[in-house]
C-alpha cells in the first residue's frame, strides 16, 4: 500500500502543479465533511429537540407583579403569592386566539374544577325568618254582663289555664239585683200573667246567668246581690285587665283568653321572595327555642298588603301545638323550596361559576377535544337565584363543560396575556368560538365601585335585612355584611346610585349606618333579637 502511494505521489500526474494544487483542495474539503458534517447533523437534531422543548416549556408569573417570570411554580419573591400558568401551549391542534391554556399541574395548583352543565326543575329555596303567635280564630274576650263591682276575682295572673263554665269573678250588682226582685214577683203572679215570668226570666239570661242559677233563685226565693260570672271558653289567659275590687260597665273586657291548641307561625317574606311563594306551598321550621326538633306546615295565607319600612309581607303557617310545646314570641327560622313553573326544564348552573362584570355575566368554557386544558370566556344570560346556583336562559347548551371553580385563576391568566377577560370584555366584540343567539350585543359596559359602610345589627335575621334591602336599591350589585365586624362590603354602579342612597334605604329599614340613623319608631319594630341599641 505504501509503494503504491508513493509511486502515485512520483508519478508525472502529480509532477503538474495545478493538477497537485486541485489534488490538495479535494483532499481537505473531504477531510472536512468527514470531521464537521455528521457532527453539524448531530448539532441540528439537538437544536431541533431543545425548540421542541421550549415550546412545551410553561412560563409561570403573579398576578400582582406580572413582571416576574419564572420557569418553575413557586412563591413571588416580591409578595409571596402562588405563581400562575402564564401560558403553556400545545403543538398538536389549532385553537381559538382567545383561548386560554392552562397545565395540567396550573390546574391542580389552582384548584380549577369542571361540571358537566345538565337540565333540571329549578327549585328555589327561600329562607324566612318569624316568631309564633297566638291563632287570632281561637281568641276570646271575657266581658261582664252588668255593672257592679268585682267583690272577687278567681283568675289571679296571666298565663293560667281556665276552662269553659268555670266561674272567673263574683260581682255585686244593683241592676241584677233589681232583676232577682222581678223574678220573684212574677214567680207570684205567674198563675195570672205567665208570660211575665217568662220575661223576667229572659232579661236575666241576656245579663248571661244560666238556667240553673235562675232556678236556684225561684226555689230560694231569696235575692243574691252577688252574682257569678263564668267562663264562655277553654284555654289560656293572655292577659288580665282587672282586679278585684275594681267598679266595672256592661262591656268590661276582664280576661283574653287563646287557645293554644294550634297557633301560628308568622313570618317574613321580602318582596323579591313574594312571587315565589305561594298559598299551599309545603315548608318546614325550626325553633330556637327547641333545637334538633323541625316542625312543618302549609302556607295558609300571604298578606296582600307589603310594609313600606321593612319591604316585608307577612306569611301565615297553621300548626297543630301538642303538649303546648310553641309558645308565642318564639322566634322561628323556615326554609321554602319553591318549584318554578316556569322554569320546570332548565340549565342550572352553580353559582360559583359565575363572574360578575357589571351588568354582565360570564362563564369559562372548557372545550373539548383539545390536548392542553383549554378555556374559552363566555356571556351568558341568567334567570332567577336559586340559592346556590342560577337558571341559565341564554349562552350555553346542554352537556357543555364549565368552569365552577378557579374561574377567578383563569381570568387573571388572560388579562396577563392581554386576552378577553372579564375587565376588558367589550359590548360589541363579537363572541368567538361559540355561537350565542340573542345576547344583548349593545348594552354598555359598566364599572362596578367597591365601598364598604358601617351597619349596626346584632343576628342573622339582621344580616339578611340588610343585604337584601341594600340589593333592592336600584344599581348595587352585590352586598355582603359582616355580623362580627358591622362593616358592610358593596357593589355597584356609580352611575345610578352612591353611597349615601344605600346608607338612606338600609336606615329606613331599622338599621344605623355610620351616615344615617334609623326613625326611633322603626327601630322598635325590629324584632328583639335585632335592637343594637344600648
Amino acid at each position: 500500500m505504501k509503494t503504491k502511494l508513493k509511486e502515485f505521489l512520483n508519478s508525472k500526474f502529480l509532477k503538474n502543479k495545478y493538477l497537485k494544487y486541485m489534488f490538495v483542495l479535494a483532499s481537505g474539503l473531504f477531510l472536512g465533511w468527514l470531521i464537521f458534517g455528521g457532527s453539524s447533523e448531530n448539532n441540528h437534531a439537538e437544536t431541533h429537540d431543545h425548540s421542541h422543548e421550549s415550546a412545551d416549556k410553561t412560563v409561570w408569573t403573579c398576578s400582582m407583579h406580572p413582571q416576574i417570570r419564572m420557569d418553575e411554580p413557586g412563591k413571588c419573591p416580591l409578595c409571596a403569592m402562588d405563581l400562575i400558568s402564564l401560558k403553556s401551549t400545545g403543538n398538536s391542534e389549532f385553537i381559538d386566539p382567545n383561548a386560554i391554556q392552562m397545565s395540567e399541574e396550573a390546574i391542580a395548583l389552582a384548584n380549577i374544577q369542571t361540571t358537566i352543565v345538565g337540565r333540571k326543575s329549578a327549585v328555589k329555596e327561600i329562607e324566612l325568618y318569624g316568631v309564633i303567635q297566638v291563632d287570632e280564630r281561637l281568641s276570646q274576650s271575657q266581658t261582664s254582663h252588668v255593672n257592679g263591682r268585682i267583690e272577687k276575682l278567681f283568675v289571679n295572673f296571666t298565663g293560667e289555664s281556665i276552662r269553659q263554665g268555670q266561674t272567673i269573678a263574683s260581682v255585686y250588682s244593683p241592676d241584677l239585683l233589681n232583676a232577682q226582685q222581678e223574678l220573684l214577683e212574677a214567680v207570684k203572679i205567674q198563675s195570672i200573667q205567665p208570660l211575665l215570668l217568662e220575661a223576667a226570666k229572659e232579661k236575666l239570661r241576656l245579663w248571661k246567668l244560666t238556667d240553673n242559677q235562675i232556678d236556684a233563685i225561684i226555689k230560694s226565693g231569696k235575692v243574691n246581690p252577688v252574682v257569678e260570672l263564668k267562663s264562655n271558653s277553654s284555654g289560656v289567659v293572655i292577659s288580665k285587665n282587672v282586679s278585684q275590687g275594681d267598679y266595672i260597665n256592661q262591656g268590661t273586657v276582664l280576661l283574653n283568653v287563646a287557645d293554644l291548641s294550634q297557633v301560628w307561625a308568622m313570618f317574613e317574606a321580602y318582596e323579591i321572595d313574594l312571587p315565589f311563594l305561594k298559598v299551599g306551598d309545603y315548608l318546614e321550621f325550626t325553633l330556637q327555642a327547641i333545637p334538633g326538633k323541625t316542625f312543618s306546615g302549609k302556607i295558609s295565607f300571604i298578606d296582600p298588603l307589603l310594609d313600606k319600612t321593612t319591604r316585608t309581607s307577612k306569611v301565615r303557617v297553621v300548626t297543630s301545638n301538642p303538649g303546648m310545646r310553641l309558645k308565642p314570641e318564639m322566634y322561628a327560622t323556615a326554609k321554602v323550596k319553591a318549584s318554578l313553573r316556569q322554569h320546570g326544564d332548565e340549565l342550572v348552573v352553580p353559582k360559583s361559576a359565575v363572574l360578575w362584570t357589571g351588568k354582565r355575566s360570564i362563564i369559562y368554557i372548557k372545550q373539548p377535544n383539545t390536548e392542553t386544558p383549554t378555556f374559552m370566556l363566555r356571556e351568558i344570560e341568567l334567570g332567577p337565584s336559586l340559592g346556590n346556583s342560577y337558571v341559565v336562559l341564554k349562552g350555553i347548551e346542554d352537556g357543555e363543560e364549565i368552569v365552577t371553580n378557579g374561574s377567578f385563576s383563569i381570568d387573571a391568566t388572560a388579562q396577563l396575556e392581554g386576552k378577553r377577560s372579564m375587565m376588558n370584555i367589550e359590548a360589541d366584540e363579537p363572541m368567538k368560538g361559540h355561537e350565542v343567539h340573542d345576547m344583548h350585543s349593545n348594552s354598555a359596559w359598566i364599572k362596578g365601585e367597591h365601598a364598604m359602610l358601617k351597619v349596626q345589627g346584632s343576628c342573622e335575621m339582621c344580616k339578611d335585612r340588610i343585604e337584601k334591602t341594600s340589593k333592592s336599591v336600584s344599581g348595587v350589585y352585590s352586598a355582603n355584611w359582616d355580623l362580627k365586624t358591622n362593616e358592610l362590603h358593596l357593589d355597584f354602579d356609580p352611575k345610578k346610585t352612591n353611597l349615601d342612597k344605600i346608607s338612606e334605604a338600609i336606615a329606613k329599614a331599622g338599621h344605623d349606618t355610620e351616615k344615617h340613623k334609623a326613625d326611633k319608631s322603626v327601630y322598635e319594630s325590629l324584632p328583639a333579637c335585632c335592637e343594637y341599641r344600648e
